[in-house]
């Protein structure tokens, strides 16, 4: 892992990075052929969504649990990572770097 400070702006990109990406692959999964190999991808990608939601509203609001959702938040990308690493698909690929460097973000800020 390089070395980030985890300045919260950068927090804040990185989840609004995979947010986005965790969104599109979702989307792509569902217009795939055969979803059923996907069914885990589109559970993480739609948890993970949500959790970088939270995530971006606890830091804009600046919550008091705001350390506690990102930790969270960091978890919830590195399970992402994992599952969308499993498959081929260029949406998954990208989802799950988005997902990693999120990940590497939250964990650096925490």
């Amino acid at each position: 892992m390089n070395h980030m400070t985890g300045t919260l702006e950068e927090v804040y990109e990185a989840i609004e990075d995979c947010l986005r990406a965790c969104n599109q692959c979702y989307d792509a999964c569902l217009e795939e052929e055969d979803i059923s190999h996907l069914r885990d991808c589109i559970r993480t990608d739609r948890e993970c969504a949500n959790i970088c939601e939270l995530a971006l509203e606890a830091i804009a609001s600046n919550s008091p649990l705001m350390k506690e959702v990102i930790s969270l938040c960091a978890k919830s990308c590195r399970l992402c990572q994992e599952e969308c690493e499993k498959h081929d698909h260029q949406h998954c690929q990208m989802c799950a770097q988005a997902c990693m460097e999120c990940a590497e973000f939250c964990e650096a800020y925490v």
